[in-house]
């Protein structure tokens, strides 16, 4: 297998060469998935094949995306009408595979976006980017219309009977769109605020239509799948879980960004061999594996795999699969406090405990910080880690700012008592 065969996601992504165009793009492949799924499969093929795959939801959740597409509900008792979004409001800090996608890749995005779109047999599909991605909505829109150019969006595709009108949407530009009810309401031109489960937004989305919502990295995989197969698609893993996964690290490394790489692959040999280990005079403490909302993994347990399943043994999440590394000379203190003060500001306010107590936290750890801090605040930080979890609020906002908090309360006591017990941080000059 060559290195194109084991990087599909990557292999058209050259840094500093202009991106492709789309005459570029099917000169590699591109859209021979599209043109395969549209004239040779009928949609449930293509949700099994998908399945077979087992390929999962790349933004975070990790659900399976094959048994996400079987949900949505058929028959003559459904409405025809539903909906597709595609997931680009990429907000989770320390993640930034999406926007590489974006950027290097746009139409493989956009034919995922399309099979997927027929697979579960939807008229309209929705393209949900960030505002702060304005280079990547500008690629997208240009590169949206040359598909529509070539008749691989739009009316009867490809003269089959099968039609998509695809929209690019710039959102307000808030953590909580991503949060798939909250973007769905942004959608709808609404406030941006979650909703309440069940039902799920694949019965009941977008205007009240069943609708699905998969993240950019999730659907750039769907033209692989369905042009290679599943059985290839599953080869390129470590894991039980199919595929190649867009691991990212940054930090005090030598060299941060992004790779392409099997699913499953160590994360001692994504930061040592990928990113070239700690810069100089730094030494490695801790690592957020999945983004800011995953929990901090030790130096002694980063031989454990990077896939779903391996990283809930180690207490932890895969999340985005974009680390963030925590060196000996960064407050760890300090460190928590940047992310909480981040996930209080992008609370949406809807619920009580989400709004009140991620503010107060926040207020908290910077009193501990700056040396005001008193020995009760450590219970109160720890209460909140069960009081604002997953059943306690309207979304997973405020739990997965507890994930950081609770496990360097756990991993870091010593420093959260030093700074109380000195009334300084001990990293300040």
């Amino acid at each position: 297998m060559n290195d194109d065969e084991r990087r599909p996601l990557t292999k058209n992504i050259r840094p500093g060469r202009e991106l492709r165009t789309i005459d570029e793009y099917e000169r590699t492949g591109g859209y021979q998935g599209l043109r395969k799924a549209i004239r040779e499969m009928s949609p449930r093929q293509v949700v099994d094949e998908v399945t077979d795959a087992k390929l999962r939801g790349r933004g975070g959740a990790g659900f399976p995306t094959g048994i996400k597409w079987r949900s949505v509900p058929s028959g003559p008792e459904w409405p025809r009408t539903r909906y597709f979004i595609g997931d680009a409001d990429e907000m989770e800090p320390g993640a930034f595979k999406d926007r590489m996608l974006l950027e290097g890749d746009p139409h493989q995005f956009i034919e995922g976006l399309i099979i997927s779109s027929y697979a579960t047999e939807v008229q309209v599909a929705y393209i949900f980017i960030r505002r702060e991605y304005t280079r990547a909505a500008e690629l997208l829109s240009r590169a949206l219309q040359e598909a529509y150019d070539r008749n691989y969006a739009g009316r009867n595709i490809l003269g089959s009977e099968y039609s998509l009108d695809v929209h690019l949407h710039i959102s307000c530009g808030r953590y909580i769109c991503g949060e798939a009810t909250a973007m769905t309401s942004s959608l709808e031109g609404k406030r941006a605020i979650p909703l309440s489960r069940p039902p799920r937004e694949s019965e009941c989305g977008l205007w009240g239509m069943p609708t699905v919502v998969d993240n950019v990295e999730t659907l750039c995989n769907v033209p692989h799948i369905v042009r290679n197969g599943a059985a290839w698609y599953r080869g390129l893993s470590l894991c039980a879980d199919g595929g190649t996964k867009i691991y990212g690290v940054s930090g005090r490394v030598k060299r941060p960004g992004v790779w392409e790489l099997p699913m499953g692959t160590p994360l001692r040999e994504i930061i040592d061999e990928h990113a070239g280990g700690m810069a100089e005079g730094y030494r490695l403490r801790a690592v957020i594996p999945g983004g800011a909302s995953t929990e901090f993994v030790p130096p002694e347990q980063l031989d454990v795999a990077m896939d779903f399943d391996s990283m809930a043994g180690v207490g932890s999440r895969l999340g985005t699969g974009t680390a963030i590394v925590l060196d000996d000379r960064t407050c760890p203190v300090g460190a928590v406090h940047n992310l909480i003060k981040f996930f209080a500001r992008e609370s949406c306010g809807w619920c009580t405990p989400c709004r009140e107590g991620l503010a107060w936290l926040s207020q908290i750890l910077a009193d501990i910080e700056m040396g005001r801090g008193r020995d009760e605040d450590l219970d109160i930080l720890a209460s909140h880690t069960r009081l604002l979890w997953l059943g306690r609020t309207y979304c997973a906002l405020a739990p997965g700012a507890m994930e950081p908090l609770k496990s360097a309360l756990q991993m870091f006591g010593e420093d959260f008592k030093r700074h109380i017990r000195d009334g300084r941080c001990p990293w300040r000059s």
